[in-house]
Order: C-alpha cells, then structure tokens, then sequence
C-alpha cells in the first residue's frame, strides 16, 4: 500500500533532475567539482558560488548546498526555516536517509541503531536511553549542518548499525575567526544574534548566542528556552487468540493527555591560543527538560460474545524532568600549517531523569474499591571520555590518521511502585521495584590511510580495534551478568573521477550495535496495568556487514546522487510481546536471526527557475527478517519507502518562501509493523534589514503525522494508534548585532575524532 501512496513523489524526484538540467543557468566562472585533495582552512568565502573545501575534495556548488567527501555527505540548515524554530527531530526529518518518529526514535535507512555526534565528539544527552526525549526538546537553531555517514571510516566509533549522523554546531564568525587566527591585541571582536518565536497554543521559544574574540582569547555561548503545550491522544486494541485463531477475548484502552513541555539549553566555549601552534579549548553545557501532563484513561475488557466484563478508569497527573551537565577540555598542537596535528580531548556528562506519576484506577465492572497507583523512576548516567588523535600528511596527497579513545558508561536505574486505597496510605510493591547498576568500558585503536592512485582514482582504508567489557547487576536480587569481547572493524572506500562532473564511489564498513545496558537488566518494569517490560541479560551485539555503491554528479549548482547499498545484519535486534495472562504483555528484546536490506536512495538539488531551488530525495529498499526461534515471529520480507521534497523560492530579495514535505514509510518487527506517516511545512521569511529578519512557519499542516504500531501473532494481536496533533504556527523575529553580517558557512568542521 505504501508503494502506491508513495508514487506521485517518487515521480517528481525522478522528474526534477531533467528539469533541473534544462531550466539552470550556469554561473559564469563556476569550475566543475574536482576531487583532488587540498588543504581547508578555516576561513570565509566572500561569495556564495565561490569553491566550497570539503574534507578532501573541492566542490563547486552554493555553500547552502549539498557537500560531499569520500566517506560523508552533509546537507545545510541556513534555509531550513523549521530549524529556525523548531526542535532538532524538525530538523532531521528534512535530511536524505534521516528518518525520526514520532516518539523521537531516528533511524537512518530504516535502522533505527544510529549514532549522533555533535562536531564529531561524542553527546551524552543524544546517546543512551533519554536519547528520543532530547531528540524532541533541543533546538536545531545552533547547528549549521548536518552531516550522514552511513559507511563511516575508522576513524568513527563502530557503534550504530545504520551509520552515523554528526552534528555541525554553527561556527565562530567570520570576524571573530579572522582575529583569534591573528591572534594580536586590540579591540575587541563582538558578534551575536537574538531569536523570538511565538506560537498558537501557549507555545513559544527564545534564544541567544553570541561570541567575543580578543587578543588570543575566543569566547562563545548559546542559551534557549522553549515551552510547548500540546493535546494528544492513545488508542490501543488487543485481542486474545486460542489455537484455532478465534477471538477469546478482547481490551480496549483510550488515553487523553493534556501536556506542557519546558527545555532550556546552555553552552559557554573558550579557545586560548596558547602559542602560535598550540591551542586550548574549554566547553561547560547544561540542559533540563519537564514535562507535566494530565492523563484520562479508560480501560474495557470484553469476552468471546463481546459482552463487558471489566471496565475502569485511570485517571492522573505525572511528571518528567530530564537534567544533565558536561565539560570538555582539549589541547591542539599543529606541528605545522599542512594539517599535521595531534589532539587529545577528555569529555565528562552527567545526565538523570526522573519519573513521577500518581493515577487513581476506579473499577466500574465488576464493583470494587478504588486503588491508587504511584510511580517512581530515577536513570542516572555518567559518561567519561578521552580521545587522543593524531594526523599528519604523508606527500603526494596522502594522509595517516591514528588514534586511541575510551569510552566508559555508568548508568544507575532506580524504579519504584506504590499502592493504596488512598493518596496517603500508599505501601511499596516489592515485585515491581528495583535497582540496577551497570559499567561498560571500551578501549579502540584505530588508523585510516588515505591517498591518490593516479588523477581519477583514490581511495582510504581503515581498521579498528575494540575491546568492551561490560558489567551489570540487578542490586534488588542480587544478580549480576558479564560480557566481554574483542572485535576488529575494517573500513574501505574508493573514488573514481569518471568526468569532470561526475564521481563513483563504492565503500564497506563491518559496525557493531551494543546492548544499552539498561536492555541488560532481567527485571520487569511496571509501566500500565496492561504492559510490562523488562531487558534481557542474554541480548548479544548485532553486527552489520554494508556494502554501497554510488554515482554522484555536479552541473553547475545542481546535485544529482544515486547510492545502491545492501546490509547485512546477524542477531539485530528487535522487540518481543509475550501475553502473560489477561492480556497484559511483557515486552522484552531478543536478537534475531538475521536482516537484510537491499535498496537504493536517489537524491537531487538545483534550481527550477533562478529564484526557485529543489531539494528532493527518494529511498526505496527491500527488508528481509529472519525471526526463528521468536516467540509468535515469523520470517517477514517487504518493501519500503520513505522520501521528501523542498522547494525554496525568493520571491524577492527580500522574501523566502519555503515548502517542504516528507513520508516515513514502514517499519518491519519480528510480529508485526510500525506503519508509516509525514506532514508538510511551510515557512516565510521577510529581510527587515541588514540584521533583523521576520519569519513565520507551520509545521503539520494538514496534521496528518502518526503511526500505528500492529502485533499480530498466533496468540495474540495489538494494535495502538496515536493522535499527536503536532500542527503549530510560529511567528517570530531575528536579530544580529556586532560586526559583519555572518556569511554562509564555508566548510565543514566536522572531521571527527581525527581532528584533521
């Protein structure tokens, strides 16, 4: 079905590169993309048509465009209006391969086992198990770009199935740049920008961030708050099967829930250039999130015949709070101005959210007492880093780089439930709370070689080393489980100039997903009166073998890509409901026997007309899972496809106008599915002057964004349905002060754990 509802936009994408062929005009003096490797510095282009350096490979294209280098492609925000006011999740929607549901799970090519990155470091609030929650609460507006790496050399961590998606944060000025790189006394350099939104429904945003250069020394900082209110409703249906797959009874559940969402969001930067070689960085940030909602439940359970047998109310109140707090510090040494350096970076987070609710369940049929129902959940985590990476040319265009880094987790999980006739006569649940704790330590070697074979043909290889250990135990039992192993991980990549617009490009990565360890702890965690879920000590990692083969062409400011790739996955992991009695599910994880997905992604950029650009992309793939030996699983195969489309008009030089849309096609599960959603957006922007800008935008237009989720096993079937009523109006104003209007960046300074 999907397929079908699917087509009219799979049309325009293969359309618009035709279309874009014949309607652009080349710019006059624009050179076609070479792929030789050259040195970036960090510097400004005056112009926006001016070469881009990218990595390794120099571009011909707007700096607002697409970026490509041998193992990475990244995508600019400096148009995405809804990044302008919305959340990170709007942000990521709008990207090739990027899927986020709505829960702010992210998925890259249909694997949701993906790893982000903020400037190619590690981010303790955008890992671990309070990942989606911050997906959807930070605000995009202080990242410049977003860069996908669905074969990562190396030189990245191994961790995340389904590639890596790295962070840009929005660089220092180009005045402020200029001075710290001169380094000399004098006046001070002073840049920043203040942002308002206001939206329908009580919703709002603000922020802040600024710089100040002066001497050797470069100060920056963001700060944002947002708060939005947002109505949103549940519906679940769950039938019980006997052996013959008729109905032997049958629960309703319906949830209404009025919520209010706060986030703020904090960061302060120091660079020192302690000599003319050796710079000093320093970065403390802070976030908390909280949510308070109020919750209407109505639960019905019905027999064979369909009549009533159980009904009750849950009603409640509960809230969430998601705080957390980090420092990074690094010392840069540049041996010389050729990009032979050596970094070493140590990196502390502490991130804890805290669960509280109090629900009255009030039984209606049969009669009973009310009981009141309270709940208590604290996750801790700290996360220690330290990564030591050394780069150094090696002539004729090739390139080493080495490192080592450690990786060390320590989450602590503390649940609590409590019952009693009343508010004030509540007693705890012994079976249903617990403690657990958990330590996961990795040590990786790694090295990647890169060099030229000739004009047209270069290529890097990589190899990594790990060696994890991971210690968990259910303090509340007193049980405890291990794991420890050693794996290698080789990387290849090869490119190929075939003319001078057009690249080819194959690559192989062997990744790796860890447990959580949160998906370790064999305890059952009470959620409703009808789900229970729990993690399992057996889980084993999943390994992922990716293949990819890509055509890249440039024409003048137009970008056309098309990348087969095929991945295979043994053990992936996967969710399992088991009915234990009265149509309550537990839901636990368990690894599969293997997946594959075999697709092919088709994107393309440039201009229908001069003041109107496209952006469109396509990915279609094709999913095999093998389920043995899961309970109520079967072996599943499918088709799918996700995709989106943006049209950006200057209407005139003063005015934007942009339209963009995207689909999320489905999602297989070892018994069932998650189905698939999009939304469309539309967003204005009026140039009140040289720095204040006015913008409206609307996300959700037709408020069409969900997604059900379908169980259907021979015991069992489910489905759950969700009402989010996402659609918001913003309307908001932007102001720059201090120095030059801030240029479109330029480069990427996302070269990761490398630091070249």
């Amino acid at each position: 079905m999907t397929k079908y509802k699917f087509a009219p936009l799979l049309g325009v994408v293969l359309a618009l590169p035709a279309a874009g062929v014949l309607a652009q005009t080349p710019s006059p003096g624009t050179q076609p993309s070479q792929n030789r490797p050259v040195q970036t510095p960090p510097q400004k282009a005056d112009k926006d048509d001016q070469p881009a350096a990218v990595g390794d490979v120099v571009v011909s294209a707007r700096a607002n465009d697409v970026r490509t280098s041998i193992d990475s492609i990244s995508y600019s925000l400096a148009d995405d209006l809804q990044a302008a006011t919305g959340t990170l999740a709007e942000a990521l929607r709008n990207v090739p391969s990027v899927d986020v549901d709505p829960q702010g799970n992210v998925s890259l090519r249909g694997d949701g086992n993906v790893t982000l990155l903020v400037d190619g470091r590690p981010s303790a609030i955008l890992s671990g198990p309070n990942r989606a929650d911050a997906v959807l609460q930070l605000p995009a507006d202080r990242y410049a770009r977003i860069e996908v790496m669905t074969n990562p050399s190396a030189a990245y961590s191994p961790e995340g199935s389904g590639g890596v998606i790295n962070l840009i944060t929005k660089p220092v000025p180009a005045a402020v740049a200029a001075a710290a790189a001169a380094g000399t006394p004098g006046a001070a350099v002073t840049t920043g920008s203040l942002r308002a939104n206001v939206g329908d429904h009580g919703r709002w945003n603000v922020g802040a961030s600024g710089s100040r250069q002066q001497g050797k020394l470069t100060l920056t900082g963001d700060l944002s708050y947002r708060h939005d209110e947002q109505s949103l409703s549940f519906g679940r249906l769950r039938e019980q099967l006997d052996a013959t797959g008729a109905t032997t009874g049958a629960t309703t559940t319906v949830q209404d829930i009025e919520s209010t969402q706060d986030g703020f969001f904090g960061r302060v930067a120091a660079e020192y250039r302690l000599t003319e070689k050796t710079m000093l960085t320093g970065e403390a940030r802070a976030n908390r999130f909280d949510i308070d909602s109020d919750v209407r439940g109505v639960f019905e359970t019905r027999d064979a015949s369909g009549a009533l047998t159980r009904a009750y109310t849950r009603d409640g109140s509960g809230g969430f709070a998601m705080k957390g707090w980090g420092v990074t510090g690094r010392v840069l040494h540049q041996f010389d101005t050729s990009g032979h350096e050596w970094s070493n970076e140590l990196r502390y987070d502490r991130n804890d959210q805290e669960n509280d609710s109090l629900a009255a369940n009030v039984f209606r049929i049969p009669t009973e007492p009310t009981v009141y129902e309270a709940q208590h959940g604290l996750n801790a985590q700290e996360t220690i880093g330290f990564t030591s990476a050394y780069t150094r040319p090696m002539g004729e265009g090739a390139k080493l780089r080495a490192g080592y880094e450690l990786s060390l987790t320590r989450p602590d999980q503390d649940n609590e439930v409590r019952r009693g006739p009343a508010e004030n006569a509540l007693l705890l649940v012994p079976s249903q709370s617990n403690r657990f704790e958990a330590e996961q330590t990795v040590h990786a070697l790694y090295a990647t070689y890169e060099r030229p074979f000739g004009e047209k043909l270069s290529g890097q290889f990589g190899l990594r080393l790990e060696q994890a250990d991971i210690q968990v135990e259910d303090v509340t039992n007193a049980v405890r489980a291990s794991q420890d192993y050693f794996r290698a991980y080789p990387t290849f990549h090869l490119q190929y100039q075939l003319t001078e617009t057009q690249t080819l490009r194959g690559s192989y990565s062997r990744r790796i997903q860890r447990p959580q360890p949160s998906q370790l702890n064999p305890f059952i965690i009470y959620g409703d009166p009808l789900n229970l879920r729990s993690g399992n000590p057996d889980l084993e990692p999943q390994e992922t073998d990716s293949f990819e083969a890509m055509w890249q062409m440039r024409r003048g400011q137009s970008f056309y890509q098309a990348t087969a790739y095929y991945r295979d996955t043994t053990k992936a992991f996967t969710d399992v409901a088991t009915d234990v009695g009265g149509g309550v599910l537990l839901t636990r994880p368990e690894n599969l026997g293997a997946r594959r997905d075999l697709g092919i992604e088709l994107t393309a950029s440039g201009r229908l007309h001069p003041t109107l650009r496209y952006n469109a992309s396509v990915n279609a793939f094709r999913q095999e899972i093998d389920a043995a030996g899961i309970p109520g699983g079967r072996d599943r195969e499918g088709e799918m496809v996700s995709g989106r489309l943006s049209l950006n008009w200057q209407a005139t030089p003063k005015d934007f106008v942009q339209l963009m849309g995207f689909w999320q096609g489905d999602q297989l599960l070892a018994q069932g599915k998650r189905e698939g959603g999009g939304m469309v957006n539309f967003g204005y922007r009026r140039k009140l002057n040289d720095t204040l800008s006015l913008q409206f935008t609307a996300r959700d237009i037709l408020n069409s964004f969900g997604g059900d989720t379908v169980y259907d096993t021979p015991l069992f079937r489910d489905r759950s349905s969700q009402d989010l009523n996402l659609r918001a109006f913003y309307l908001g104003l932007s102001w720059s002060f201090g120095g030059p209007r801030r240029q479109p960046e330029q480069f990427d300074f996302s070269t990761g754990p490398t630091g070249g």
